[in-house]
């Protein structure tokens, strides 16, 4: 993923110009992982999809550089490129160039480590992957992984984490599959919903909002990493909310990056 900071977002007729721009691993999945990995200091099993090409290549040193113990489905498909373009006022849009890769559950990818693992994220699989995924404790998820497969894998989540400001993110009444123990749905600097449990506030930033870039993906890491350390449902979305008003202060997916 390419990130640039841009006098101003695209409109039609107008040249926007980027003061600096980086490159990396980026996705709901790759953000969700690292940031487990520094919330918790746990070991974190990546498991992915890359196109066996110089950028599937580089994502994937990248992110081992990270912490992450990177299990990779290689695919004969490019990597999936995109861009992401921040104004002054930390507003972003996002562009992707490509088909998503995702891992399948027949791939001969080391499935059976999920039995030992506390918790698990996904926002990529297909209905065999979601299955062996809920082998893990605790299995939370994001409806970008689809809702066709969750309805064929019929797994039941301990939590669907959601934005509730993205349409694409809508859920419908009758979901189709087994009902999660948690629906939570942010709202930015408005906090969100959970339900059972109502409205909760979101975090005050701990210094200027640069991007919000990867900041949904931090809260569904900071749930994940609460529920998994047994923390009570309130404690969990706190932690969630504190990663994801965290992450608004750095420009682009990671600290340091």
């Amino acid at each position: 993923m390419s990130f640039l900071q841009v006098d101003q977002l695209p409109a039609a007729g107008l040249v926007a110009h980027a003061a600096s721009s980086q490159e990396h691993p980026a996705g709901g999945g790759a953000v969700c992982a690292v940031r487990m990995a520094q919330l918790s200091g746990a070991n974190v099993h990546f498991f992915t999809a890359l196109g066996r090409d110089s950028i599937g290549e580089r994502s994937l040193m990248e992110l081992e550089a990270h912490g992450l113990d990177v299990h990779v489905a290689w695919r004969d498909a490019s990597t999936r490129k995109g861009v992401s373009m921040v104004d002054p006022g930390g507003d972003r849009a996002i562009t992707v160039i490509g088909e998503r890769l995702q891992p399948r559950g027949s791939d001969p990818l080391p499935w059976s480590l999920l039995q030992d693992c506390d918790a698990v994220f996904v926002s990529a699989a297909d209905p065999d992957a979601l299955q062996s995924c809920r082998s893990a404790r605790v299995m939370t998820a994001t409806p970008r992984v689809r809702l066709i497969n969750l309805q064929i894998a019929a797994v039941q989540l301990d939590a669907l984490i959601r934005s509730g400001l993205d349409p694409g993110e809508t859920l419908p009444d009758n979901l189709g599959f087994p009902q999660p123990r948690l629906l939570i749905a942010t709202e930015g600097i408005d906090g969100g919903l959970c339900s059972p449990g109502g409205r909760f506030e979101a975090s005050p930033a701990p210094g200027p909002s640069i991007d919000s870039y990867g900041c949904g993906d931090s809260f569904a890491a900071g749930v994940t990493v609460g529920l998994a350390a047994g923390l009570a449902v309130r404690e969990a979305i706190r932690l969630g909310a504190d990663a994801g008003a965290c992450c608004s202060t750095w420009f682009g997916p990671y600290p340091g990056s």
